[in-house]
């Protein structure tokens, strides 16, 4: 293997994705509104199939991530895992991104329960009419590793 090749790691499967998917919890939320970009990290839940939830908090006086949730047609997600000896993995999901409605909160309240970074703060979260949770339905998805055996 060339050193080159070495760097740019294999393909992951749709069964690794999933378990990436599955066990990091937070990443970077890409969206760009008006041709500006806009990336932030926040924390996630993976419904083990084709979908990501975001749980929206602190909203700023702009809502600057609902404004560009909104005006965003495709928007793509990135979470890695770098293990201190160098090897690594990451993942990147793109496609479309809707706010939930009130019938739709068990399903993401499951789903971030289950990995979403530092869950325990949606015990928190008290449910409203129009939750500030937003479902990335999943059209595209790529994963690669780096020394992952």
């Amino acid at each position: 293997m060339t050193a080159a090749h070495s760097l740019l790691g294999l393909e992951l499967d749709d069964a690794a994705i999933d378990d990436v998917l599955t066990e990091m919890g937070i990443g970077v939320l890409s969206m760009s509104a008006d041709g500006v970009p806009y990336g932030v990290p926040l924390s996630f839940g993976y419904d083990g199939e084709d979908t990501l939830y975001f749980l929206f908090l602190d909203a700023s006086t702009d809502l600057r991530k609902e404004t560009y949730a909104e005006q965003a047609d495709t928007v793509s997600f990135t979470t890695f895992d770098v293990d201190p000896e160098g090897s690594w993995r990451s993942v990147i999901v793109s496609g479309s991104l809707d706010r939930i409605t009130i019938d739709e909160w068990d399903a993401a309240r499951a789903a971030m329960a289950d990995n979403a970074y530092q869950s325990e703060l949606l015990e928190k979260y008290e449910l409203q009419e129009n939750p500030n949770v937003w479902a990335l339905t999943i059209d595209d998805r790529a994963g690669r590793a780096v020394g992952q055996e």
